[in-house]
Order: C-alpha cells, then sequence, then structure tokens
C-alpha cells in the first residue's frame, strides 16, 4: 500500500504542533530535519510512558519522506509500539500534515525510532513490565 492509498494514521496521537516560518527553508518547504526532530518527541512521549522513566534514542530506521510539510501545516504524529526487548522499545512513528489551505490530512513521513530505558546514570536499565491497568490511568482528553 502506498502512502497515497492510506487514510488512517497507525498508532496513537503523540503531538501536534504548528509548521512555522522559521522552520522553512528558502523554498518554503519546512527542513526534513524538523520533522524528524518532531517524530523523535512523538517517539520520546512514548517510549517513557511505557518504559516508566527516562529513555534516549539509539537509533532511527528506514526514514521515508513521502511528501512536503508547508508553512501553516499543523503536523501530528502517530506513533506504534512495534517491539519490546530488554531495554529497548522500537516505535513505529508517522508524521501526517494537516492542510491549512485544502483541509485535507497527508502522510508526510514514516520510520522506525529505536529507544533504550536509561536510569539517572544514564545506563540501560530493563524495561519494567505492562501495567495492565496502565489505560486506565490514560489522559481522557487525549
Amino acid at each position: 500500500m502506498t502512502a497515497e492509498q492510506v487514510t488512517k494514521p497507525r498508532g496513537t496521537l503523540a503531538t501536534r504542533t504548528l509548521a512555522m516560518p522559521a522552520d522553512a527553508n528558502p523554498s518554503g518547504d519546512i527542513f526534513g530535519g524538523w520533522v524528524l526532530s518532531q517524530m523523535d518527541i512523538a517517539g520520546g512521549i512514548t517510549a517513557s510512558a511505557r518504559a516508566a522513566g527516562r529513555v534516549a534514542t539509539v537509533a532511527v530506521d528506514a526514514m521515508v519522506f513521502h511528501r512536503p510539510v508547508y508553512v501553516g501545516d499543523v503536523l501530528c504524529t502517530y506513533a506504534d509500539i512495534i517491539r519490546i526487548g530488554r531495554s529497548s522499545i522500537a516505535i513505529h512513528v508517522e508524521a501526517w500534515a494537516l492542510r491549512s489551505r485544502q483541509g485535507v490530512r497527508v502522510k508526510v513521513t514514516e520510520g522506525t525510532f529505536t529507544l533504550v530505558a536509561i536510569d539517572d546514570a544514564g545506563r540501560p536499565r530493563p524495561v519494567p513490565p505492562e501495567d495492565p491497568a496502565a489505560h486506565l490511568r490514560e489522559d481522557p482528553a487525549a
């Protein structure tokens, strides 16, 4: 299935932010690095919640930039945990743009982020077992 055929984001909404002129190149497109940083934030939020603490990004794989992001687009990131190891968490992150002038949502970027749970000294620590009641404590506004 191509990016054009996908109509629904994969995962849970993690962040939403407005693409501003300061984030653009001279052609008016938003820098890919800015999009990547927003996706890393989404992965970090998701991994930190699952790891119940501090995490650090150790790898970004399979980044695909499908379409540009423009000034005025609302960039929404969606995160889906795809694998949990002893200390690592792999997360599929998609970025979708809400086009301000067109009122449509398009997938612009996706990739896999691997984060490691770390202790206060920055050393890897085990990801705790999943808390079966965690969904009861999630933000109901999300």
